[in-house]
């Protein structure tokens, strides 16, 4: 398995803020505004965490380099989609859950795409695509964009998508408090129920980095990856497809960040190529036929008949 602890952006610094915010959302910034606040993860804090702070499985990477911060939409030239999406897809297509048979994962082959810190002002795009393709996907949002997001988040989970946690502001858990890391999920259980009405029932911790204390916090199914794809380290679109689709097998849990364009961009070659081989895309939870365990990385390959 290509499972690796990256050091990578806790969420869109600087990122334009969406004008649409329901009720309930701004309920929960008058509220948030009101409480003390999570000091934001320093530089420091966003280097790998150390070797001992982690999952064997997810140190391996560790030591690689990572970009310093998230480009802010404007410096990103980004204006809430990739270019070219909004002539192929109507809006609705986008917003709407359509129906489809559920999927047995034990008589078909599945994987399960997971997007990692927005939304953003990708994310839109990004259900476009996987509605073509009647996909659905889990995101694990950072607390921080679901309040600049709301509107993009209530589309993601009004498509069919899974919705998991990623704490508020990205930090490594491992050096937090029982009390904080508590906190960070709370927080963002709070912003995902003021949005979408529910509280997400998965959790994966940012850079995969996790110790007996964190897992004591969650209480939920803790999720990582089989398939890394490295998209926040080479933005190339080609260069993100060809990582997850070498390495894909039944049962896998792919890794990618909506917040990236390019990685965007991949999402229709990968999601063709995998349909030609007869893919199905399922949620996390779907993969595991509605029960993950405690821990996961992937499903075992099912049982074909």
């Amino acid at each position: 398995m290509d499972i690796g602890a990256r050091s990578r952006p806790p969420f869109l610094g600087g990122a334009r803020r969406g004008t649409a915010r329901t009720v309930a959302t701004a309920v929960l910034v008058a509220m948030t505004c009101g409480a003390s606040a999570l000091a934001a993860p320093s530089q420091a804090a966003h280097a790998a965490p150390p070797p001992g702070a982690m999952s064997s499985a997810a140190s391996s990477a560790a030591a690689s380099g990572a970009p310093g911060a998230v480009p802010s939409a404007a410096a990103s030239g980004a204006q809430g989609a990739v270019p070219g999406a909004a002539a192929l897809f109507a809006p609705d297509d986008r917003t709407e859950a359509r129906p489809r048979p559920r999927v047995d994962c034990r008589r078909v082959k599945c994987v399960a795409l997971t997007f990692d810190d927005g939304p953003g002002p990708y994310t839109d795009t990004l259900l476009a695509y996987l509605a073509a393709y009647r996909a659905r996907a889990t995101f694990f949002v950072v607390g921080g964009n679901v309040v600049a997001y709301p509107g993009v988040l209530h589309r993601t989970a009004a498509a069919g998508h899974e919705i998991g946690n990623h704490t508020w502001s990205h930090p490594d858990l491992t050096m937090l408090s029982p009390a904080r890391v508590r906190a960070q999920l709370g927080r963002t259980d709070q912003a995902i129920r003021a949005v979408t009405g529910m509280v997400p029932r998965l959790v994966r911790p940012p850079y995969g980095a996790f110790n007996a204390t964190v897992r004591r916090q969650t209480g939920r199914p803790m999720v990582l990856w089989s398939v890394d794809t490295l998209d926040w380290r080479y933005r190339s679109s080609a260069r993100v497809a060809r990582r997850a689709l070498r390495s894909v097998r039944p049962g896998s849990v792919i890794l990618f960040h909506d917040i990236h364009p390019t990685t965007v961009r991949a999402i229709p070659r990968v999601l063709r190529k995998l349909a030609g081989r007869g893919y199905r895309f399922v949620t996390v939870s779907e993969l595991f036929g509605g029960r993950p365990p405690r821990l996961v990385f992937n499903a075992a390959p099912p049982e074909l008949h």
